[in-house]
């Protein structure tokens, strides 16, 4: 990504630092389009496709489960703080029904 970042900036820097008059080629209407280096080679053949990880569920559920407790605990503790304080307090005979 960095290296395409820095290309089109070497062919930015190419394109305005010319001096010639403006032409249908280098006019203000044209636009740069990026060598697409991940898929092709520099001669042009199409590279294999890239090794494909599967992600399974067990491996969602070892990221997602520790986060949702982290979550669940933060999310107590501080309702927990905000009771202490006075700041909330949930009243049970708030039934509106």
């Amino acid at each position: 990504m960095a290296s395409a970042l820095g290309s089109l900036a070497r062919l930015s820097a190419l394109r305005n630092g010319r001096s010639s008059p403006p032409t249908p080629s280098n006019g203000p209407g044209r636009t740069a389009t990026p060598c697409r280096t991940a898929v092709y080679t520099s001669s042009g053949a199409i590279l294999p496709k890239p090794k494909k990880t599967p992600f399974g569920l067990i491996r969602i559920a070892l990221v997602v489960v520790p986060f949702l407790y982290v979550g669940t605990q933060i999310s107590k503790n501080f309702a927990a703080l905000l009771e202490e304080h006075d700041i909330f307090v949930p009243e049970d005979d708030d039934d509106d029904d």
